[in-house]
């Protein structure tokens, strides 16, 4: 067996809140109770295990490779929700879409400033 990620730890101040916020934007089934986290489970195997957390939360970067027809599945809920998405990590190209590596990719605000993205090409996959 090769080595994988397993699960990572998302601090955030509602645990329930953020993982119903992610999960319906990748369109994911809803968190379940595992612990003192509220597990929300990828596609892979692994897991973001939200976890509320005191005091203040240094937001993380977290990036999702998805299908070409999950990106755009993806990006219609941001748009129905009125939310903003950015073709950078600078907030430099709002509303836009960057073409990394020939495929496709945007960044999203998610709960308690971590940094979402999801991208259809793995990054040095080439054009």
């Amino acid at each position: 067996m090769g080595i994988e990620l397993n699960h990572t730890i998302v601090h955030v101040k509602d645990r329930w809140a953020a993982a119903r916020d992610v999960g319906g934007v990748l369109g994911l089934p809803e968190a379940g109770a595992y612990g003192p986290f509220a597990e929300l489970k990828l596609d892979n195997g692994a897991s973001l295990d939200f976890m509320d957390t005191e005091g203040e939360i240094h937001g993380q970067h977290y990036a999702f490779l998805v299908s070409e027809g999950e990106f755009d599945l993806i990006l219609g809920r941001l748009r129905d929700g009125g939310r903003q998405w950015w073709a950078d990590p600078f907030k430099r190209q709002p509303g836009e879409i960057n073409n990394g590596d020939g495929g496709r990719g945007l960044y999203w605000e998610g709960p308690d400033g971590h940094w979402l993205e999801i991208i259809t090409r793995p990054y040095g996959s080439g054009a």
